[in-house]
This record gives structure tokens, sequence and C-alpha cells, in this order.
């Protein structure tokens, strides 16, 4: 047992360290990174779509970093939309790593003063586990999940600065309690905001943008 325990804190510690030497470097070029955390079809992707037609809108670069135990749909989804996309495929690993970041921002070119949109592998255990050199965490959860989430999955809430409650248009058919999930949320991340987010419409997405940039704002003139 006590050895399991050692090689475990060892992964953690050199994976740390490797994250904030990438959140030193992109920070000192001016890029934010985000770390998005979500279940399998919470809405990720289609959440970083409507945030990058604002960013595109008013002139901003962003590059995003896309995980996935395997296929690159999303990536090719992105492209398709001119974000400027790159695979990771774990083949099995339920997580990214700080390795695996700094692996691929070796071949990526992300200008400086960008932003920098990492989507994590979709489940709500592993990744909120280990930092990928992000300023911020951020959990996406849809209503169609149901509202136990925050409960069940504490960690991830925890450690995310808002959550994005997406799929909102569903709210009745599927009978979400938001009181239910509000009241998680607010006791396993007392912090944290719920952000509400129409992927459809793009209902949300404009004062979430306006949040990214304020902590965006906030972290980068530290």
């Amino acid at each position: 047992m006590s050895i399991s325990i050692e090689l475990k804190r060892a992964i953690y510690e050199e994976n740390d360290a490797r994250a904030r030497a990438i959140n030193e470097t992109l920070r000192g070029r001016g890029i934010f990174t985000i770390n998005i955390l979500g279940g399998p079809g919470a809405g990720k992707t289609s959440f970083i779509s409507r945030v990058a037609e604002r960013l595109h809108a008013s002139g901003e670069k962003l590059a995003v970093i896309e995980g996935d135990v395997a296929s690159d749909i999303d990536t090719r989804l992105l492209r398709s939309l001119n974000v400027e996309a790159y695979q990771i495929e774990t083949g099995g690993d339920c997580h990214l790593n700080a390795p695996m970041i700094e692996g691929i921002l070796g071949r990526m070119s992300v200008a400086d003063g960008s932003w920098l949109f990492i989507e994590n592998i979709g489940n709500l255990v592993c990744p909120a586990e280990y930092v990928v050199g992000e300023d911020i965490k951020l959990v996406v959860a849809s209503v169609a999940e149901g509202s136990d989430k925050p409960y069940k999955y504490p960690a991830a809430f925890a450690k995310s600065a808002a959550c994005i409650l997406t799929k909102i248009d569903l709210k009745e058919a599927v009978g979400f309690d938001e009181e239910f999930f509000r009241k998680g949320l607010a006791g396993t991340a007392p912090g944290a905001l719920l952000l509400p987010l129409n992927g459809r419409t793009g209902e949300g997405a404009d004062e979430i943008t306006a949040w990214l940039r304020s902590v965006r704002t906030r972290v980068l003139e530290a």
C-alpha cells in the first residue's frame, strides 16, 4: 500500500511541476488558458464554438486543444468554424495531463495575447484531479444529465471557477430541478458562478464571454 501511495504522489508532483512551467510560459506571453471539464455530450464543444464566435467577431485570437479517448470529430468541427484546433487522442486514458499538453504545445503555433481552450476528456472524475497548465477550470453540465451532478461529482465543481449550464431549452422536457442543482453547486463550490447557455441559439454566450474577459484581465494583470 505504501508503495502505491508514493507512486501516486510522485506522479502528481511531476505533473504539477510541469503544469506550473506551462502556465508560467503561457501567462508570460499573455495567453489565457481555460481547462474545460464535463461529461460526454454535456456541450463542451458547443460552448467553445459559441465563445469563439464572439472572440472572432472582436478580432481576438484563440486556439483549442481537443482531448478525446478516440476520434477527431470535435476538432474537425471546430476547424470548419475557422477555429485553430489541435487533437490529443489518449487511446484509453481518462484525462489529459501536463506532459500531454507540453508535447502538443511544441507542435502548435499559439499567438501571443490569445486565448487557449483545453477541452478535457469527457468525464467528471479523473480530469478534476490533474492540472494541465491552466489559469482556470470550468465545468460544463447539461440539464439533460440531471440536477444531481454537483452532489455526485463534487471535485469537478469545487475546482472550477464557474459552471456552464447547457441545453437550458430542455429544462422542462427533462424535469430539471434548477433549485436543487444550485443548492448542490453552492454547497460544493461556494464561489462558483452558474452561467446558463443555449448552445443551439447562443443565448447566454454574450454574458459568458463578458465574464471570461473580466477574469482574463484580472488574472493576466495580477
